[in-house]
């Protein structure tokens, strides 16, 4: 293998790359029109135009891509996560052309890419899961008297989506019918699959997913778990590994369970499976993701592997080359999402220009990110600016740390998450591990983060002024002598949400 093209944009991009560069290996660059300046594109050894900023025409194209890989002599495909990463179609395309793929097979996906038909290969290995249907249901009468089976609350889900997309929790009879028919409704215009199944809601979940590596000679191992429990509308801000609450016991039960499920499959390459974790400990099946992950550097961190080399090497059909006996846990590794969002108006995405941009450095930080200052956050995709990552010799480091990075981190030109995830840092709910998905709902007010914005706001223009009047009086103070820039830093760098 000696070119790979990397079908997506972005961070995870250049975090290939950098793994392939170090291996070796030549890489190849796609990118829209929006993307023509970016920084994966600048990265890699070649670079192809495949389209308009709309990723239908650009980087989900299949046609594109593998014409891509074909006209510069890639060796093999590397998906990344997100657009193409789990297409079924996309995979066995690329096979068809005699390109690698780097993931698993076409019929693995199908076979665990459907929530239903996955449930139902759990099920027959004794994996467990939590009381619900075993098959797709769309009629909502018959979908009505299954609820009324479980017991209220019940949770509805759409077959084919994540994100949160075609989900409803249901508390009452009353309430059903209107939320089934908004439920299928909106899986079917999120995934041309109205098909939706029916379990009993678990009132507090943890988010548990295990990682799992697995080669083409039927060899497979587990990578510990990832806790990923606070999350806004069903998608993860902060995730750590390990988790604050698995004892050693649960730990290597959910491990050999997310083992089985990958052989049952035929699974190759890096693949996550995904649990809940009830009030009273009790773990179930919730589906598995046949890709990396966002979070998998908390994951490289604690094992000391690179999972992106680790999927080169399966691709390449190399056999594992470490047993389950020989993994251990060191220390502690949390990861935040630095999103473009504002969490003072619901998290919703904000766009712009990067006018500061200044990434944390220091032991155990790492950031993956794929912008530079004076950059341009695009509205065509996911609005993540970086993962930054911690790493300390027990939680309580890993923590400090990930405060003291916050810190250190300073964004101007567009509303970021970086403020919200230094207040989970900071809550005793987090800091103490008590706490499941539903964080954001009990613990998050905009209201107070707003305020404490305002008053440090305050603070800021007086110190603005102060520097505004020496500079008028002939003094010089390169600290404060950009008012702007002032407010930015005091903004981001303050040192407590409570002080």
């Amino acid at each position: 293998m000696k070119k790979i093209l990397v079908a997506n944009r972005g961070e995870i991009a250049i975090r290939v790359m950098r793994s392939a560069r170090e291996m070796g290996i030549k890489t190849v660059a796609v990118f829209s029109e929006a993307d023509r300046n970016a920084l994966h594109v600048r990265y890699a050894d070649e670079a192809v135009f495949i389209g308009p900023p709309p990723s239908s025409q650009s980087y989900l194209n299949i046609d594109k891509i593998i014409s891509a890989a074909l006209d510069t002599g890639a060796d093999a495909i590397h998906p990344g996560y997100g657009f193409l990463s789990e297409n079924a179609i996309f995979s066995d395309k690329v096979r068809e052309s005699n390109i690698v793929f780097i993931g698993p097979s076409g019929d693995s996906m199908r076979m665990m890419g459907s929530k239903i038909d996955a449930k139902i290969t759990a099920e027959k290995l004794g994996v467990p899961l939590v009381p619900g249907t075993a098959r797709a249901i769309e009629d909502v009468s018959e979908a009505k008297k299954v609820a009324k089976d479980i017991g209220f609350p019940i949770l509805i889900k759409a077959s084919a989506g994540g994100g949160g997309k075609g989900m409803r929790i249901v508390n009452s009879e009353a309430e059903f019918e209107e939320q089934m028919k908004l439920a299928v409704s909106e899986a079917r215009s999120s995934f041309s699959d109205g098909s939706v199944f029916i379990e009993r809601y678990v009132a507090s979940p943890r988010h548990i997913e295990i990682q799992i590596l697995s080669d083409k000679h039927g060899n497979a191992v587990h990578l510990f778990e990832r806790e990923c429990s606070v999350q806004r509308r069903h998608q993860k801000v902060v995730e750590e590994a390990p988790s604050s609450v698995l004892t050693q016991k649960q730990r290597m039960e959910m491990g050999e369970c997310a083992v089985k499920l990958a052989k049952a499959c035929h699974y190759s390459g890096a693949g996550t499976v995904e649990f809940l974790l009830d009030e009273n400990m009790n773990f179930y099946f919730l589906e598995m993701n046949t890709r990396l992950q966002v979070e998998h550097p908390v994951t490289e961190f604690i094992t000391g592997l690179d999972l992106v080399k680790e999927q080169i090497k399966i691709a390449r059909g190399e056999k594992l080359s470490f047993t389950q006996e020989e993994l251990k846990i060191t220390g502690h590794s949390l990861e935040i999402r630095v999103y473009a969002e504002d969490p003072l108006n619901n998290f919703l995405p904000d766009i712009g220009k990067l006018q500061t941009y200044q990434v944390p450095h220091g032991p155990g930080v790492r950031v993956d990110d794929a912008y530079a200052e004076g950059m341009e956050i695009p509205i065509y995709y996911d609005p993540m600016i970086a993962k930054l990552i911690t790493y300390g010799a027990n939680r309580s480091e890993a923590i400090s740390r990930m405060i003291r990075a916050i810190e250190d981190y300073t964004i101007s030109g567009v509303a970021t998450t970086l403020e919200f995830c230094k207040m989970v840092m900071l809550h005793p709910a987090f800091v103490s591990g008590k706490f499941d998905t539903h964080f954001v709902k009990n613990f998050f007010d905009p209201e107070t983060l707003k305020q404490e914005d305002d008053e440090e706001m305050k603070l800021a223009s007086v110190l603005a002024l102060i520097s505004l009047m020496r500079n008028r009086n002939g003094a010089t103070d390169p600290v404060v002598s950009n008012s702007d820039q002032l407010i930015s830093n005091w903004r981001l760098k303050r040192r407590s949400i409570n002080d």
